[in-house]
């Protein structure tokens, strides 16, 4: 029953829906893992997926579906770098993501981040002016396939890969990230027309210099 209701699922199900569905009593935690264990050497899987569970394709035939996958079009490396710098040091604001980057922030790169679902408009920073804070969402853990936030690379894995010089400079650390639905101390509840509206003092420079 449990497999028949993951497969059919369009989103990823957590385990309270499934103990829903299922006979009472049923031990949902030892359903999964069994589930998982059948599944781990066959072309999908049944994998964790922010916090939920869903078949996916084994990722070492991933090559086999290339061909029939759409590109969709690419983001540019400002906003890689803008949704690599909220999911680490969320929640931030768009005053903060720039004196990481070293640059301006436009609009459009934080309206395309949105359009995609990657990341959300948390609250509003408890400091003059307001500002918006911006955090990452479910559909980035998805799109990543990440259990949660917590499994993006910390320092020793970015430098492994190659995506950092061994040599980084003193006093230099990767955050743990922390994508709490919870607003912090520092944090305002954003209006609920906000939620639709992208807020009017996030709109001033026009572009960055990446692109």
């Amino acid at each position: 029953m449990a497999e028949a209701l993951l497969f059919a699922s369009r989103e990823p199900v957590g385990e309270a829906e499934l103990a829903e569905r299922l006979p009472r009593g049923s031990d949902v935690a030892a359903i999964l893992e069994a589930l998982s264990a059948h599944y781990a050497m066959r072309g999908v899987n049944l994998v964790q997926v922010a916090g939920k569970w869903a078949f996916r394709t084994a990722e070492d035939l991933a090559w086999i579906l290339a061909r029939e996958q759409v590109e969709e079009r690419r983001l540019s490396r400002a906003a890689l770098e803008t949704l690599a710098i909220i999911a680490y040091h969320q929640p931030v604001t768009r005053a903060e993501i720039e004196e990481i980057r070293g640059v301006s922030t436009s609009k459009g790169t934080l309206d395309v981040l949105l359009e995609t679902g990657w990341i959300r408009m948390r609250g509003r920073r408890r400091t003059p002016g307001r500002p918006v804070t911006y955090g990452t969402t479910e559909a980035f853990l998805e799109q990543f396939m990440l259990a949660s936030v917590q499994d993006l690379p910390g320092l020793d894995e970015l430098k492994g890969s190659g995506l950092l010089d061994s040599a980084v400079p003193a006093g230099f650390f990767v955050p743990v990230p922390d994508d709490s639905s919870g607003l912090h101390e520092e944090e305002d509840p954003l209006d609920q027309d906000e939620l639709f509206d992208f807020p009017e003092n996030d709109q001033e420079p026009q572009d960055d210099s990446t692109g």
